[in-house]
């Protein structure tokens, strides 16, 4: 049995080499892998005694010759394939290990040089590995240093199954693919490009999806910078599911377009409860009491470190899933104390990327910009009445609260605080009625509030209702063919009302 052997990452190597040679397969290797390979004492064949080419072009080619190539593809069951390498003295390999230089990651670097992230573009690996995902049939690729243990062990056992070739092929020009992928979006000039090539690397498997009955896997785009769970540690708890992982990337959104102390608590992919205010902890409680019947079993978001107080406090209640930016020890004793609670420590400020926002259809691809930067208030038109620098404050966070929750949407705010939000209707009135009505429901006093609508109001039927409860400032994008009479009815009520001539839908 053969080996050709190729990593950049030599993470786990020297046990898998040291067990090939035990098994007595030959080891053949390049340029630092098999110098690797060599300080540790294994005997290999250097891929230029193959070839009789040393490296070229500044390592640019060192495996890329027939010699090496034709041992990887040759079909042991054609003669005519067999003779060619006995006529040019070739020996075939069985098993083919590499791993490819790392281009994401260097890429991804804050201001690498074009020059080094192009270098990291590897050709000989991605050659290598497809000519033996190709010839799976005689030959094994390996791609995955968490694979050596399972290899080894199998070909202890009698060698590789077929089965198992081709679960590696397959690995492997998934692997490729999305090596590709990663670069063609470095170099990609064009936002929505003829051919879109997008790819995903698991993360995580997940228990189940949205329902028992549903398989779930988390899976982080090959080329971003950063996703959800980049830079995050699970302290505690059970492990995250599908719908965690869901009401997780709402909440850290919204959580985003908010400044200084600021709580998100989000259920069912719809914020329930927002605030923020001079402490963290402060910002809790009001987050909680928006909507205290919502909030059991919800995603809690913080900005801010926990402390013990705030940690003890969180521990009373049911809470899936808990991240903030740090946790006091005292305060994580406390809350480890809830076993279920997934509790997330992750890094401070790690904002939205501007990336492309997908959507599955069946047999393909929605693929708009995400809805990604605040409005500012320099960009928003009164339309009646004059608001306060309190107004404001309500009306701003009201607007950024209403562009995370489902449409059509409402959200209703007193002291930078949501105490009503109506998600998902099918009518806005309807949105606005419910509103309303939470807000009721848990006490809260309308008189002076703000309202967000993502939307134009058709009609006055729905800033009338808010309006009776005691709402004083609306903010919404305006452009209905009946603006006139829907400021009208607002002028009339003594209010003001803002547009800000920029909608945002969220489905």
């Amino acid at each position: 049995m053969r080996a050709l052997i190729s990593v950049w990452d030599k993470s786990g190597l020297d046990d898998f080499a040291a067990g090939l040679h035990e098994l007595g397969v030959e080891l053949v290797a390049s340029g630092g892998t098999a110098a690797y390979l060599e300080e540790r004492g294994l005997p290999v064949t250097r891929v230029e005694a193959l070839t009789g080419f040393g490296e070229m072009l500044g390592h640019r080619v060192v495996t890329l010759h027939p010699a090496v190539h034709a041992g990887i593809l040759a079909r042991r069951d054609v003669e005519g394939d067999l003779a060619d390498l006995e006529r040019h003295g070739i020996e075939p390999f069985d098993l083919v290990v590499v791993n490819l230089y790392p281009f994401a990651e260097v890429a991804a670097q804050p201001g690498v040089a074009a020059a080094e992230a192009v270098e990291m573009i590897d050709i000989g690996g991605p050659t290598l590995l497809r000519a033996a995902a190709k010839n799976f049939a005689w030959v094994a690729p390996v791609c995955r240093p968490e694979r050596y243990p399972e290899v080894l062990a199998e070909i202890r056992s009698g060698g590789l199954s077929a089965e198992t070739r081709r679960r590696l092929a397959a690995e492997t020009f998934a692997a490729t693919a999305a090596y590709e992928s990663a670069i063609a979006g470095w170099f990609a000039v064009e936002d929505f490009p003829a051919t879109l090539v997008p790819a995903f690397v698991k993360e995580l498997d997940l228990a189940y999806g949205e329902n028992p009955h549903q398989r779930a896997a988390y899976y982080r785009e090959a080329s971003a910078r950063s996703h959800l769970l980049s830079g995050v540690e699970q302290l505690g708890g059970r492990e995250l599911s599908y719908n965690n992982l869901n009401d997780l990337a709402g909440a850290c959104r919204l959580a985003a377009d908010l400044d200084g102390a600021a709580c998100v608590i989000v259920k069912h992919a719809n914020p329930c409860g927002v605030a923020v205010a001079a402490s963290i902890e402060e910002a809790y409680e009001r987050a909680l009491a928006a909507d205290p019947l919502s909030a059991y079993g919800g995603v809690v978001v913080l900005t801010q470190p926990v402390s013990p107080a705030l940690g003890a406090r969180i521990a009373e209640h049911f809470v899936e899933v808990l991240l903030a930016p740090g946790f006091d020890d005292d305060a994580l004793a406390a809350l480890r104390r809830k076993e279920a609670m997934r509790i997330l420590a992750a890094p401070a400020g790690g904002g939205r990327a501007a990336e492309l926002d997908y959507r599955r259809v069946p047999g393909g691809l929605l693929v708009q910009d995400a809805d990604a930067g605040a409005d500012a208030q320099g960009s928003m038109t009164v339309v009646c009445g004059e608001p306060s620098g309190s107004d404001w404050d309500d009306l701003l966070f009201a607007w950024a609260v209403c562009r995370h929750v489902t449409s059509n949407a409402i959200v209703i705010a007193r002291g930078r605080r949501t105490v009503g939000i109506g998600a998902g209707q099918m009518s806005r009135v309807d949105a606005v009625r419910i509103a309303v009505e939470k807000a009721r429901e848990h006490g809260h006093d309308l008189r002076g509030a703000a309202l967000a609508s993502d939307a134009f109001f058709p009609f006055a039927d729905g800033p009338a209702l808010a309006l009776e409860a005691g709402v004083t400032a609306i903010v919404q994008p305006g452009g209905s063919k009946r603006d006139a009479e829907v400021v009208a009815a607002v002028e009339a009520a003594g209010a003001a009302m803002v547009f800000t001539g920029r909608r945002h839908f969220r489905h």
